[in-house]
């Protein structure tokens, strides 16, 4: 049968072709959770991946999860490309949210904390205090924990109180009167978040080079007596509320988004409840209590055998100092040439430069905006910040060039999520200095990674470039995988220019002489080099498509993608979390591999080459495959011209196509195995080849 032929019986939008978004968003979580059971990576690190699988989960719950609720209180219809309804997603969410939850809490019960104390890291549950631990940890109850504690007896004029989002709580149950005579019955403990959830022993109460830590959960239990005098404690059970924890702002009724931003902040934490986790041995009638509460359905109640916030055993992370138990610490190399003594711009005027973080450092960007700050040839920066941290040394510079008598211009994205409050900061901390201060467009989140320096050069102005696949935050740069390219092409300059004077004067700009941009032509643009890769394949050209991003969800894309392999181009596909693509379905996606690399930094590039008959094409970006980057947001989309940087970026990518030891390759059930090895075969990790090439270990 043809190949077109075969396409026509095919209906490429059938739901059966697609995967449901959450569910995959769940088994990226999985795979996260596996790493904590991996013997091949240290121990704390192994502690760390649990924990990062418990805030991912709480973060799911708190968006998707709370999004699909309010869809379903609203009556909105709207699915998604596999056309399950928002309650059957719900249903299935539970029972795999619920797989997950059994899976941690066996993984540290079973798992982690008996390797933990073979390495004389013990984490002590009350039957193992001694009679010095005990004493100790009452003096600590009292002078540190008892006097911020506020117990609240639960009766007409003290309701069930409202808890803050994700609190550490107890439910305590009494026998007795209180000091006015009457029954209580049921009592509510919030810890405040300034307690830390593990309390280190002091040496002198341990074995030699030995570390033991007790929850808090524990020292509370354990002396909740001194908080109810004259009651009778019989039961004492921790328990936690997940809440909506999405900004609910109308931006077209707003004329301040700065200040609407800011008052929602203050509401955040008292979202509608959508998780519960309570204790498992807590008394079936203690729970129905909570879930009459909290309004909450049964498959949202989660019955955990340990503290109820796992992801707070983190902090066991830097309390130990065990280098044994942690990654290899190393130092990020730097481009050849590109030294911290070297005047970037004149470096930039003889070639382009590639930065590959964290392997490579982030400092040398931070080193061009110092040196723009300071230079007095430029007169203008202008630069878009999405996630920065409260302390940036980017913000320092800019502040230094404002203060300095430079044109500053900033596009802050308010509404980057669970960041806004530190960008409400910068904001107004820029705005102090002078720099003009725009909040991107309304409706669309500014999420392009640009900078752009004018300097005035031989009486002509230049400019100079940085575009990333990631964002300005120092931190992130040491654990993210992205790419920074430092240009100063002339057509990239003007077309990152007019980007910037779109979003301060919001009229239309001249059409983009190398750069593919959101909402405006990014997502017809890549689907027209899918388009000609399968014109290259039906001519009986070589023809092959690799895509590298964090999520595949957009339906026209997978579209594309299956034409594609219907016409015999080869798709690879390289996907960290979602991807609601079916491959290796029978006719129309055989063509197509997905996997998916989880390692020691977390995978943020975004990367699309296009073999174009031999004439390779490679561009980076700052947007993932959803409809929201493509059509909802402000994105960029930058070639990768020089043949030396191109080809850099495709070995790195057949680099991750060959790893067989970080990778899992996506099954059409939507599950994932970890790619195959065969015995004998070299074992290829892509982070620590990079590693090996581009940083120094210590």
């Amino acid at each position: 049968m043809k190949k077109e032929n075969m396409e026509t019986q095919i209906d490429l939008n059938s739901s059966d072709l697609y995967l449901n978004r959450e569910l995959s968003l769940l088994e990226f979580n999985w795979r996260v959770l596996q790493q904590a059971l991996d013997p091949s990576v240290p121990l704390l690190e192994r502690l760390n991946y649990l924990c990062i699988s418990s805030t991912n989960l709480d973060e799911f719950f708190e968006v998707r999860v709370a999004g699909l609720i309010q869809q379903i209180e609203i009556g909105d219809p709207y699915l998604e490309a596999d056309q399950i309804s928002a309650q059957e997603a719900l249903r299935l969410i539970s029972i795999r949210a619920h797989e997950l939850v059994d899976e941690q809490y066996s993984v540290l019960n079973n798992e982690l904390l008996p390797l933990l104390e073979q390495e004389g890291i013990k984490v002590l549950p009350r039957p193992m205090w001694t009679s010095e631990h005990s004493a100790w940890l009452e003096q600590y109850f009292r002078d540190e924990i008892q006097p911020i504690l506020s117990p609240i007896g639960l009766d007409s004029s003290h309701p069930f109180p409202r808890l803050l989002n994700k609190s550490l709580n107890f439910i305590v149950s009494m026998d007795g009167k209180d000091a006015f005579g009457r029954n209580i019955g049921f009592a509510i403990l919030q810890a405040p978040r300034a307690l830390p959830r593990v309390i280190q022993l002091p040496p002198e109460l341990c074995e030699p080079g030995q570390y033991h830590f007790v929850f808090l959960s524990s020292i509370i239990h354990a002396f909740a007596d001194d908080l109810f005098f004259g009651m009778k404690i019989k039961g004492c059970y921790q328990f936690r509320v997940t809440r909506n924890s999405d900004l609910a702002i109308d931006t077209e009724e707003t004329s301040d988004l700065l200040a609407t931003i800011a008052d929602e902040l203050t509401h955040r934490n008292y979202g509608d409840e959508v998780r519960l986790e309570i204790a498992h041995n807590c008394p079936e009638e203690m729970v129905n209590f909570l879930r009459d509460q909290c309004a909450m359905h049964q498959d949202n109640v989660y019955l955990v055998n340990g503290p109820v916030n796992l992801s707070r055993l983190q902090a066991l992370h830097s309390m130990v100092e065990r280098s044994d138990l942690k990654f290899k610490p190393f130092t990020q190399g730097r481009p050849n040439g590109l030294t911290s003594e070297v005047e970037i711009f004149g470096l930039l005027k003889q070639k382009d430069v590639l930065l590959h973080h964290p392997f490579q450092s982030f400092t040398p960007v931070i080193d061009l905006i110092k040196q723009a700050a300071s230079d007095s040839s430029v007169l203008a920066i202008k630069q878009t910040l999405y996630r920065t941290g409260a302390v940036s040394p980017i913000v320092d510079a800019l502040v230094a060039a404002a203060h300095g008598g430079k044109e500053v211009t900033v596009v802050i994205e308010l509404r980057a999520r669970f960041d806004e409050e530190a960008n409400v900061a910068l904001a107004s901390k820029l705005q102090q200095a002078g720099a003009h201060v725009v909040y991107g467009i309304v409706g669309y989140k500014t999420h392009a990674k640009m900078l752009l320096i004018l300097r005035r050069e031989n009486n002509k102005l230049r400019r100079y470039v940085h575009l990333s696949t990631g964002n300005y935050h120092r931190s992130t740069s040491r654990i993210y995988t992205d790419y920074g390219l430092l240009t100063s092409d002339k057509q990239i300059g003007e077309d990152v220019n007019n980007l910037f004077i779109q979003l301060t004067s919001l009229g239309k700009i001249p059409k983009m002489h190398k750069l593919m941009h959101a909402p405006f032509n990014l997502h017809q643009g890549l689907l027209d080099k899918i388009n000609r890769e399968i014109a290259h394949a039906e001519a009986g050209k070589n023809a092959h498509i690799i895509v590298k991003v964090n999520a595949l969800v957009e339906p026209e894309m997978i579209n594309a993608f299956y034409r594609a392999s219907i016409a015999g181009v080869k798709v690879d596909l390289i996907v960290r979390g979602i991807c609601t693509l079916k491959p290796g379905v029978a006719g129309v996606s055989e063509n197509i591999q997905v996997r998916g690399i989880i390692g020691r930094f977390l995978e943020h590039t975004r990367v699309f080459y296009f073999e174009n008959g031999g004439d390779f094409e490679v561009w980076a970006g700052s947007a993932d495959l959803m409809k929201r980057n493509l059509l909802r947001r402000v994105e960029t989309c930058f070639p990768i011209e020089s043949k030396r940087l191109q080809k850099r970026i495709i070995d790195d990518l057949n680099l991750y196509l060959t790893d067989n030891t970080q990778a899992w390759v996506l099954s059409a059930d939507g599950r994932y195995q970890r790619a195959p090895r065969n015995e004998g075969d070299a074992m290829i990790s892509a982070q620590n080849t990079l590693l090996e090439q581009l940083a120094k270990t210590n």
